[in-house]
């Protein structure tokens, strides 16, 4: 019988924390979040809170694409995969340099 269950890991891989810091910072920094955290006026530790909460679930899944355990992956997509409104049309959003 599988159960669904939380591991933290201890030995930290340091390009893995910088990817999931610089991704979580991308996710909030400039965006919604950073509005909502000034709108409700949501205080530096529940924002620093929210934002560890997002780091470590980014390396996880790092980690398990690292590790090329895709079974895992799919079984977080599945698990998460909620047919609710929250989350509307998904159009993919990417940032970056471009050589032209």
């Amino acid at each position: 019988m599988k159960v669904w269950t939380k591991v933290r890991l201890k030995d930290q891989n340091k390009k893995i924390e910088l990817v999931s810091r610089s991704l979580t910072n991308y996710l909030y920094a400039y965006g919604p979040a950073a509005e909502v955290k000034e709108k409700y006026n949501i205080s530096e530790n529940d924002y620093a809170k929210m934002s560890q909460y997002t780091a470590n679930r980014i390396s996880g899944i790092l980690l398990l694409y690292l590790a090329k355990d895709y079974k895992r992956i799919n079984d977080i997509a599945n698990k998460y995969n909620l047919n609710n409104e929250v989350i509307k049309n998904i159009y993919p959003e990417i940032e970056g340099y471009i050589s032209k």
